[in-house]
């Protein structure tokens, strides 16, 4: 699939050709001190979606990962991952699903955090740089591209000293890795549920499509 080098030179792949998603990865950290944190907002989807689509997730040593395939809302077929390598080597366990499945990049839709979107929003686009996110880079690198889908989950800044201020760092690191407060999960569960929607219809009829209904929306409104 070529190397990250080539990754930016590759021409991103137009909306029209883009195919459906066929495997969802959730991303976050494994373990019970990263459970339920701003940064494992993508675990928190996948579990929503094996839920609701009632497909079992268990752990595969050859994906290293969770793991679990099954039919999506649409009665299309569909997987559902959570690296268990931490973030950082997330791409790892996507590459490892990929080539036994001999999937294109394109058919992967990488779920994660983003602070630069407040909490109650999300961003699908079908592709992009890492923007920071190590999970992302770990992908970008393992795939040799940046072109799949990803859909990004506002988790907002943390109320920080300028970023001038030696603690801001800190207080990043504090912020992604914190729980949400009571009223936030509100929030959460109202924007979890728009994400979804927004993958169903992703699913039943393009990513574009599903971009250009869900990308302005806010939860709760």
């Amino acid at each position: 699939m070529g190397d990250s080098q080539s990754a930016a030179n590759r021409k991103a792949i137009p909306p029209e050709a883009a195919p459906t998603p066929q495997i969802i990865v959730g991303l976050g950290n494994p373990g019970a001190k990263y459970d339920r944190t701003r940064h494992n907002v993508g675990f928190m989807l996948v579990d929503e979606l094996a839920r609701a689509w009632q497909i079992s997730l268990s752990e595969n040593k050859k994906f290293q990962g969770i793991f679990g395939e099954g039919s999506g809302p649409h009665r299309d077929k569909v997987r559902l991952l959570k690296p268990q390598t931490y973030m950082n080597l997330s791409g790892q366990s996507i590459r490892a699903v990929v080539d036994w499945y001999k999937l294109p990049p394109e058919s992967v839709l990488v779920v994660y955090d983003d602070m630069d979107l407040p909490l109650g929003r999300l961003r699908l686009r079908l592709s992009g740089s890492a923007g920071g996110h190590n999970g992302m880079k770990s992908i970008i690198s393992h795939l040799g591209t940046q072109n799949f889908p990803r859909l990004r989950i506002g988790i907002g800044k943390p109320k920080s000293p300028a970023p001038a201020d030696k603690n801001a760092d800190k207080e990043t690191v504090s912020h992604v890795l914190g729980q949400f407060s009571r009223s936030e999960t509100e929030v959460l569960s109202a924007v979890l549920r728009l994400c979804e929607d927004a993958i169903a219809l992703s699913l039943k009829q393009s990513t574009e499509k599903a971009m250009s209904l869900y990308n302005n929306r806010v939860a709760g409104e």
